[in-house]
């Protein structure tokens, strides 16, 4: 959302340049980097700020003493991380679903919310397996949660990752200058220009009385808006965050490369895949898990994913249908595909069919019923 408002950007183009030009104090970026987030959201919005400012804190506390009881650790951190996901992100879901009223919250309040538990829960689980050892300074744990490049789309930032670059000192070369630059421009295009023309046109034939080359066109066309809407964002916060001096992960790998949806997974939004898988597995299955577990936990991840991006049955569903197939890879160990090891002909195959899955089942997020349900009907009406 930030990266529609041109005051925003300017501000982060600004802030790259104060920290360039202090680049030789060793802890500017862990001090200035607080600074900008704090005044950043107190410009956007007073009442943002306060809500985050007491997120933060909580939070906190509830780390540190994480990080240093001997009693209780595990309800401790059961405790923590379902309140969180409880009172925050249901909270959120029947927010926006308008089941949820209070005169105390607005939209405001949930903007960039979503990510911002899932970098909680990372820190609880850090807390939970490093004890004393993974205790931080505040300063650097608000700085993690309320990092502005990532704020409200991602990629999702580990813990761990956040830290270890807080120790290092700012640093950006010509090279990496350049590289950064390039990227954000990428995603400012994709963003403004791409999306919005595409939009445009799916509108336009979305008007229309739908057959099934139409519907077989607005499937595909949607999946290819998505993909640089996501993408877009990625662009600008990784370009942006690795200004600032932040090793920022990749959260689109060449996704329509992927010969199996389990590899699809690994490379479309990324982050969030590997948030849920590590977090999941790390919870459920210690030891490597029998092909079954793994299968079960494979649904069980997708329906999270599914319901993470929206508290609906569409979400639902679209979630279980991935996990299926993802069980179904799981069970036949057709998971990855060496492509040196097989012929073009096939690894080509098992993209398309994968791209295929994943095409009919995207339109999804569109998140509005009477959409899906008459593309998926103008599938069955033939013409001629």
């Amino acid at each position: 959302m930030f990266y529609m408002h041109m005051n925003a950007i300017i501000a982060m183009i600004g802030m790259v340049a104060v920290l360039m030009l202090t680049r030789k104090w060793a802890n500017n970026k862990r001090i200035l980097m607080i600074i900008f987030s704090l005044c950043f959201l107190l410009l956007f919005s007073q009442k943002l700020l306060i809500f985050y400012a007491a997120f933060t804190v909580i939070n906190y506390a509830g780390f540190v003493y994480l990080c240093r009881t001997t009693l209780w650790r595990k309800a401790t951190f059961i405790f923590a991380i379902a309140a969180n996901v409880v009172g925050v992100f249901l909270g959120v879901r029947l927010f926006v679903m308008d089941i949820f009223h209070n005169p105390l919250f607005d939209a405001i309040i949930y903007l960039g919310l979503i990510y911002n538990v899932l970098k909680v829960i990372d820190a609880y689980y850090f807390a939970y397996f490093f004890g004393k050892e993974g205790q931080v300074p505040a300063i650097d744990y608000a700085n993690y949660l309320l990092f502005i490049p990532t704020f409200t789309s991602g990629p999702i930032l580990k813990f761990r990752d956040f830290m270890a670059d807080s120790k290092k000192p700012y640093s950006v070369d010509a090279a990496l200058f350049e590289d950064s630059v390039k990227r954000i421009i990428l995603g400012l295009f994709k963003k403004i220009v791409v999306v919005t023309w595409m939009t445009s046109v799916f509108d336009q034939v979305l008007k229309q009385d739908l057959h099934t080359h139409q519907s077989l066109f607005l499937l595909i066309w949607f999946y290819a808006l998505i993909y640089f809407d996501f993408s877009g964002y990625s662009d600008m916060a990784i370009g942006f965050g690795r200004l600032m001096g932040y090793t920022m992960p990749e959260n689109f790998k060449r996704p329509l490369f992927s010969p199996s949806m389990t590899q699809f997974w690994r490379n479309w939004h990324a982050t969030l895949g590997d948030f849920f898988r590590d977090h999941i597995f790390m919870f459920f299955s210690r030891t490597a898990p029998s092909r079954w577990v793994a299968s079960s936990l494979s649904v069980l991840i997708m329906v999270l994913i599914g319901l993470w991006h929206g508290f609906t049955w569409l979400y639902f569903f679209y979630g279980l249908y991935h996990g299926i197939i993802l069980a179904i890879e799981n069970m036949f160990k057709i998971t990855t595909v060496n492509k040196k090891k097989v012929s073009k002909t096939y690894f080509y195959f098992r993209c398309f069919v994968t791209q295929a899955l994943v095409t009919f089942s995207v339109i999804i997020y569109s998140s509005n019923y009477e959409t899906v349900l008459r593309i998926y009907k103008g599938l069955l009406h033939f013409t001629g």
